[in-house]
């Protein structure tokens, strides 16, 4: 049975190039998991993990060692960024996860789907 960490890793790998997610988002869409735990997780990252892709839900780099490198990765993908610093969540925001996830996470598309409206 996978682990928290694991299930978190297995999402985060669900957001492609040039879009981004928050912590938020990825917590919504693992049953008993917050987004602080998704922050701790991407802590002790496997490598080639785009943990990258994960950012704060105002838009912002998390305050973290990494966030200059993160919003280098960022921009290198194409993600847009507004006057502010901010991500430009209406051109980046994730779209939410395969369907291939999905079935392999047994929830249902219903709920996916309510989920992920509920990000907007």
């Amino acid at each position: 049975m996978a682990t928290d960490a694991q299930k978190i890793y297995a999402l985060i790998r669900e957001v492609p190039k040039g879009e981004v997610a928050s912590y938020g988002m990825i917590a919504s869409l693992l049953s008993g998991v917050g987004p602080r735990q998704v922050a701790r997780a991407l802590r002790t990252a496997p490598k080639g993990l785009p943990w990258y892709r994960i950012i704060t839900s105002s838009g912002a780099m998390a305050d973290h060692a990494g966030a200059e490198e993160q919003r280098r990765r960022l921009k290198k993908e194409g993600v847009a960024f507004r006057k502010n610093g901010a991500v430009d969540w209406k051109t980046c925001r994730w779209r939410g996860p395969s369907q291939q996830w999905i079935d392999a996470s047994g929830m249902d598309i219903e709920t996916a789907i309510e989920i992920i409206a509920s990000w907007r």
